[in-house]
């Protein structure tokens, strides 16, 4: 029986000309990052699975890629629970994996950290449009900074790079977790009701208010508690200044220093005079990680529709395995999405170097094709991209594949002088 030669449902072969757009974002990615000090690091692909189940990775916690105890450890016939059988898996995410670095190597690195995560990670999702279950993810983290520099340089990091990549008219929508508790509060509902209240109100853009109302209506909740929630956010569809609205009609349930910060990074962002982007209030940005305490941000892309990246401050998850808090603030560019994109619009890598195709006649040996193989040397020493191969029968199938590729010359060797 032949075996199957299609990828695993929601993985994906990527072929040459997607493979050249990965290279070349990534390296754009790491010098762009570079330049803000950020440093590569790397992790491994599997954890602990008491990592990976602690609370803390929100619903991806279900998607998890599970693995087996192995040898004389596993023991599938007495075992009870799945606990017994499994003790490690696929990392969901970077920011659990980054955390337990910085635990473990957290005496050698410089204070604050800032650090650059590019690799692959994977959940059990239901694939669909730019989500697979094996992707890519790109982060940049600050850990053992306090103060909202952080978010400015993190925000600042990601918009110079998606700028690079030729992208313009996004936003960056900005929120705060302790926004989003002061609202509730005000509003009347119970602390421990608080997650489904932002479950429904993250549907804010697709059902609208109308559709929260409904919602919340018919997940129990007091319709006093309902109105004087929404009434909030059609407040701030009038408001010139959301923050400043939000500060003032939560009074005591918000604290100054919030609204304050909120306001710290927006502005230290809008100096840099970038024009490719806006920064955005957006109190229904939820953001469902429940590791997230303070800020939080997403990048909202017009091709896509939807975030093409977002982040937050999580100043308690080094806590979990130090039993000591560090202030800690990342953002991830939705890396998957923006190769679609580019893929779509046809990009062209700048810059790019020569790229000629040596295609030389079988029966060429010798001191002839040492001669041809010593031209295509010096070509890749003056920069060109070479291809060197023996020529098909089929010659212009091979020549439109190439070009397919990138290859623009063609270089042809015969054993008759009189064909070159």
């Amino acid at each position: 029986m032949a075996l199957n030669r299609k990828p695993t449902k929601g993985m994906k072969d990527i072929l040459p000309e997607e493979m050249r757009i990965r290279d070349y974002v990534m390296g754009v990615i790491r010098d762009t990052y570079g330049k803000f000090g950020f440093t590569s690091i790397e992790t491994p692909c599997v954890e602990n699975i008491a990592n990976l189940t602690s609370k803390q990775g929100g619903d991806n916690e279900k998607l998890i890629f599970k693995i087996l105890k192995r040898g004389g450890k596993l023991n599938v016939a007495e075992a009870s629970s799945e606990e017994e059988v499994v003790d490690s898996g696929l990392r969901y995410d970077l920011t659990v994996p980054l955390v337990r670095y910085y635990a473990n190597n957290g005496s050698q690195l410089p204070l604050p950290f800032k650090a650059l995560q590019m690799g692959n990670v994977w959940r059990a999702d239901n694939p669909q449009k730019g989500r697979y279950r094996q992707f890519m993810q790109c982060d940049i983290d600050i850990l053992g900074e306090p103060s909202n520099l952080a978010e400015i340089e993190l925000i600042l990091a990601t918009t110079t790079t998606l700028g690079k990549l030729g992208f313009r008219g996004f936003r960056i929508r900005i929120n705060d977790r302790r926004v989003l508790k002061a609202m509730a509060a005000y509003s009347g509902f119970e602390e421990e009701a608080y997650d489904s209240v932002f479950i429904t109100l993250d549907k804010m853009d697709k059902i609208g208010q109308e559709g929260v109302r409904a919602e919340l209506l018919e997940n129990g909740f007091a319709p006093e508690c309902v109105d004087r929630y929404l009434a909030l956010f059609q407040g701030l569809e009038a408001a010139p200044d959301g923050v400043e609205y939000l500060a003032d009609a939560l009074g005591g349930h918000l604290e100054e220093q919030v609204s304050r910060n909120l306001g710290e990074i927006m502005s230290g962002v809008r100096a840099t005079k970038a024009s490719e982007f806006e920064i955005v209030f957006d109190a229904t940005l939820v953001r469902g990680m429940s590791y997230y305490t303070g800020t939080i941000f997403e990048v909202d892309m017009p091709e896509f529709g939807s975030s093409c990246g977002g982040g937050g401050r999580y100043d308690r998850m080094v806590g979990k395995f130090t039993g000591n808090d560090v202030p800690a603030c990342g953002f991830s560019i939705g890396f998957e999405r923006i190769i679609m994109l580019l893929l779509e619009k046809g990009f062209e890598i700048p810059g790019s170097p020569r790229r000629i195709a040596y295609l030389i006649e079988k029966g060429i040996e010798g001191e002839a094709l040492n001669g041809i193989i010593a031209q295509a040397q010096k070509a890749r020493e003056e920069g060109a991209w070479v291809f060197l191969a023996r020529m098909n029968k089929n010659k212009k199938f091979q020549k439109e594949q190439l070009a397919g590729e990138g290859y623009e010359e063609f270089l042809e060797f015969y054993k008759d002088p009189l064909k070159n």
